[in-house]
């Protein structure tokens, strides 16, 4: 039941067998090595108003094939739910009814990510307003954390558990020194490496070393079962087994990615073709002063225009950042992956800050102006100099400013909601409080598409299973791409990533045979839409499955039972950990 408080469930350990030697043999007999250069539908795009959410979609996220979860902050909105106001609502994608659901706390810059099991976990959140009960220590579904998180990050680990990253304690428009949360936890919770035992949570020193400015922290799994890290302007590798941390060159040219600075992120396509080479892409930001003094905030100030791709490889890490330019500058942006290897640049605004209420020349409440209203695609694949693009992309004439989301959705379009800069809901100014919905739809859209059917429930590491496929006539061959949507916020994409898989097409052209994800640390197990792409960049319908076996992530006992009596105390408000505590630092 979704958003109800339980009990910790008893979880049963997941065995993941990971045989390396069959899924070598399986993958000698493919073609997917053999296939030519990626390619993708040129064309006129779509942007369609259509429907609206009931709750101003700061939060988003994918939960099956025709819904989506919209999750607000409390504030007066419209939509009620069990004789008070609605902040969470589910949207059907086919028929675009509203269903409001009632969270039992306050949902304000939470983070989410899913479980292996396929179930979302709403973490952290915001004090009481209005009704509901404080946020900033709940784990909507389950259990209570071990301390209070406000903007904090989270990623799916290879286990099939949430890590949960970072925050802080109290609302402040930037974090700093007083309420900063330099913790991560874990959902279920774990006994891990020594340095917090039983459950509470672990220090790190990159959220000492990265204040002010890194709430919502970029979190990338990377393939090797490490954990890519990056807020302000600095970035590592977290090895979450042993609490190591590496750190990794700087951002390039004095930038600040993370909130109220927000850029946006993703983990680019994980393929056979490129041996699975992890390689993050950061977008906008700021080289605004990360300054506590808000009597400087400008909504003026100009953002960056700024991009850099990083191989996370010794020798990518060796040569650094490449830098590159977009063809505009925004802070608060979304970076989209698509089935065809892309990634789309939406919402946000080219000048300000996030935030609402600081700026001495704010515009309304925002902490910015400006919106950037024109798409723009990027094409990691294309030559350097040739892979921004926003031919036949229309403009928006609804801006996405500050608490704006936007996802991919199974039909393979972009879902563009929310935008609300503002203290409650409030209409009567230039970034109001936004309830429609977007649908922005690549040329692939207006082209025949692959179909398939007899996708399996769950698809386990190595796993060979066939789909019965019906092209389009120009199609000559297949391939699959593996998605995470991922849960968005504050133009952070908890979990994103797309993982091309082994396949080889039948010679009538009827079957495919695919084969599941290496390992889990390719594709942490839990829930992903599987999309057939032709060789001319047309996907299929993305259906569901859940990677992995389908089971609940391991639950150490006592360390749930340590965590709860922490928890229950009433004064637990700042983060503890043994003074002697040392946490390994190293350079890449």
């Amino acid at each position: 039941m979704l958003f109800s408080r339980k009990k910790l469930y008893q979880y049963p350990t997941i065995v993941l067998a990971v045989l390396s030697s069959v899924y070598a043999s399986l993958a000698s007999g493919s073609t997917a090595a053999k296939e030519h250069r990626r390619a993708v539908v040129p064309g006129q795009w779509s942007l369609v108003q259509n429907g609206t959410t009931g709750v101003s979609a700061l939060e988003l996220a994918v939960t099956s094939e025709n819904t989506v979860i919209v999750l607000d902050k409390v504030e007066h909105n419209p939509l009620t739910v069990d004789g008070h106001v609605a902040w969470v609502s589910e949207v059907n994608l086919e028929t675009k009814a509203i269903r409001a659901l009632n969270p039992a706390s306050n949902t304000w810059c939470a983070t989410g990510s899913f479980l292996s099991n396929g179930t979302l976990v709403s973490s952290g959140g915001n004090p009481v307003v209005i009704t509901g009960e404080d946020g900033r220590q709940a784990l909507r579904l389950f259990t209570p954390l071990t301390s209070k998180r406000w903007y904090p990050a989270s990623v799916r680990v290879e286990d099939g558990s949430v890590l949960i990253f970072g925050g802080s304690m109290e609302q402040a428009y930037i974090n700093n020194a007083s309420i900063n949360n330099p913790t991560y936890e874990f959902f279920p919770s774990k006994n891990i490496n020594g340095i917090a035992s039983n459950g509470i949570q672990i220090p790190s020193q990159f959220l000492h070393d990265t204040l002010n400015g890194n709430e919502f922290p970029i979190m990338v799994y990377l393939p090797d079962g490490t954990i890519f890290v990056a807020a302000n302007q600095n970035a590592m590798i977290l090895d979450w087994k042993t609490n190591t941390e590496t750190r990794l060159p700087d951002i390039p040219n004095g930038v600040r990615i993370t909130s109220p600075f927000s850029a946006g992120a993703t983990l680019l396509p994980l393929t056979p073709e490129n041996d699975y080479t992890p390689e993050v892409l950061i977008c906008g930001g700021s080289t605004f002063p990360d300054s506590t003094d808000t009597s400087i905030v400008d909504s003026q100030f100009p953002a960056s225009d700024q991009c850099s791709r990083l191989v996370l490889t010794p020798a990518g890490i060796a040569a650094g950042w490449m830098v590159e330019t977009m063809p505009q500058a925004r802070i608060m942006l979304e970076l989209i992956l698509l089935p065809d290897g892309r990634v789309v640049i939406v919402n946000g605004a080219q000048i300000g800050l996030a935030g609402y209420g600081n700026a001495f020349n704010q515009i309304g409440e925002s902490n910015a102006d400006h919106p950037a209203l024109t798409p723009v695609v990027y094409d990691p694949a294309a030559p350097s100099g040739q892979r921004f693009s926003s031919d036949g992309i229309p403009a928006s004439a609804i801006p996405r400013m500050y608490h704006s989301t936007a996802t991919l959705i199974p039909d393979g379009t972009i879902m563009l909601a929310g935008s609300n800069p503002n203290t409650d809901v409030t209409t009567a100014v230039r970034f109001p409080t936004e309830y429609r919905m977007e649908f922005l739809s690549p040329p692939y859209m207006s082209r025949p598409r692959p179909t398939y059917t007899q996708l399996p429930a769950t698809v386990d590491y190595t796993q060979t299973f066939t789909l019965s496929v019906s092209l389009p006539d120009t199609a000559s061959n297949v391939s699959v791409a593996l998605m995470d949507p991922g849960f968005a916020t504050h133009g952070v994409h908890m979990d994103q990533r797309m993982l091309k898989l082994v396949s080889s097409l039948s010679s009538d052209r009827m079957t495919l045979t695919v084969i599941g994800p290496p390992t889990p640390a390719l594709y942490p197990p839990g829930p992903a839409y599987l999309f057939v792409v032709t060789d001319e960049g047309v996907p299929s319908f993305g259906h569901k499955t859940l990677i992995g076996t389908g089971a609940a992530p391991p639950n150490d006992a006592g360390a749930t039972a340590n965590m709860l009596a922490v928890s229950a105390q009433s004064d637990v408000d700042w983060p503890s950990f043994p003074a002697t505590a040392v946490i390994p630092v190293e350079r890449a």
